[in-house]
């Protein structure tokens, strides 16, 4: 299948870049990149701006990875798989909605205002968790907070970095970005393993866990204050309805990607960390560190892949590296075992993320690319939604290994119908090779 992907087409397209809204050449951040090329002038693609920007996004990725240990914590309060299912759905459901307003609210008020506001958010939901006593209605309200805020805060430093890269390179500067990610999923998953290992079980070891997941929230905000504080906006002159311009710009196929995509996080982010605890091993940290690694040096490995190979291509490949990761975490019964998976979920993921984000926000206009970031982020959580209950309700009652053939099979499926889809698409990436 993948020497078909070698034959595409190449597509021929205008490199003239559209203008950007809200990529202001006058504003003191935006050094990332001005509007044009890198070849156009002598700008580089990265500078200060966009270090300071990775430095930020490490800490949110620092947060995030911590609040892993969330499913430990619905166990705690004597809850069940399940149950961290469902609260995990529940959360993702009300953020869907919110988030792609807040998409919507990106183009229009900028991206500074709604940063800060779901930073807010972020931080009110940390507090939150972190006094929790019982599994209530109070927990399934504090989860949605913290989780609307968690995934606004990401896709605004998403939009921010992608409003500042020239077009035919978009994909190369989201996946250097996003490498930071990986480097705070090592850094966090080694600091909440350390405070485990540290702190008996009780309700303070989760009270320190999300009181550094606030801490780190709160210096993203920081960041972003300072990113973000002259940043202008123009009045958005294309009025056409969310519904409207995802008729006419969302592409459905990668919506087959992004699904499976959160099927994957439902595994690795949800209910790893319970697997581990049953296998009596040390905890998740040994996987994520790995899969942290691999993804890093794989985003630099493959920086200009998309411009070589394809996108279609790249995300194919992605798809496979996910099927082998859940595949071999059958097999793991020592903490170096986790070794081997987190190779295939770390390849796949460094493939993965930067193509379908650049696909699918690059199909919006500029002018609604925040829009486009949002819902293609919504759509990876909207895969979560879908298929945290199935898995925990496959743990419940027929185990893990169970859970890991139905999650690989349902990977390898979906890969199969989007090479079949793909099978003669042109990327313009391929242009910049």
């Amino acid at each position: 299948m993948a020497k078909h992907f070698a034959a595409m087409p190449r597509a021929t397209v205008s490199t003239e870049q559209p203008e950007d809204e809200c990529s202001d050449t006058s504003s003191p951040r935006a050094d990332i990149q001005q509007p044009g090329s890198e070849h156009e002038n002598d700008t580089p693609v990265y500078s200060s701006s966009f270090y300071i920007a990775f430095a930020a996004n490490i800490a949110l990725v620092v947060a995030n990875t911590m609040s892993f240990r969330f499913a430990e914590l619905v166990k705690f309060l004597e809850g069940s798989e399940e149950t961290t299912g469902r609260i995990v759905s529940f959360g993702l459901v009300v953020s869907l909605f919110i988030r792609v307003l807040a998409g919507r609210a990106m183009d229009r008020f900028g991206i500074r205002r709604i940063w800060m506001l779901s930073g807010l958010s972020f931080l009110v939901g940390s507090l939150w968790i972190m006094l929790a006593t019982d599994l209530s209605w109070s927990i399934y309200v504090a989860r949605c907070v913290f989780i609307v805020g968690l995934a606004t805060m990401f896709a605004c430093s998403v939009s921010h970095i992608q409003q500042k890269a020239p077009p035919l390179r978009r994909t190369e500067v989201i996946g250097t970005f996003g490498a930071s990610g990986f480097l705070g999923m090592i850094l966090g998953a080694q600091l909440v393993d350390f405070f485990f290992r540290l702190i008996p079980e009780s309700a303070f070891r989760y009270q320190l866990v999300f009181g550094w997941i606030f801490l780190m929230g709160l210096f993203n905000v920081c960041m972003a204050l300072w990113l973000t504080s002259g940043d202008a906006v123009r009045p958005l002159e294309d009025k056409r309805s969310l519904k409207a311009l995802l008729s006419t710009h969302f592409p459905a196929s990668i919506l087959l990607v992004t699904v499976m995509m959160g099927l994957g996080f439902s595994v690795t982010t949800v209910f790893l960390t319970r697997y581990t605890t049953s296998l009596h091993l040390r905890g998740p940290s040994t996987f994520f560190s790995a899969y942290a690694i691999t993804a890093f040096s794989m985003r630099f490995v493959a920086r200009r892949w998309s411009n070589i190979m394809g996108r279609h291509r790249m995300i194919w490949w992605g798809m496979l590296g996910h099927v082998f990761g859940h595949i071999t975490l059958m097999f793991v019964t020592s903490d170096w075992h986790l070794i081997i998976p987190a190779l295939g979920c770390g390849f796949g993921h460094a493939l993965l993320f930067p193509c379908i984000v650049s696909l699918g926000s690059g199909d919006f206009p500029p002018e609604h690319r925040a829009t486009g970031t949002t819902v293609v982020l919504a759509s990876i959580d909207l895969g979560t939604v879908l298929t945290a209950p199935m898995l925990g309700y496959l743990i419940d009652n027929f185990g893990f290994r169970i859970m890991f053939c139905v999650s690989s099979s349902l990977i390898l499926t979906f890969a199969v119908i989007y090479a079949v889809l793909k099978y003669t698409a042109a990327d313009e990436e391929m242009l910049a090779g």
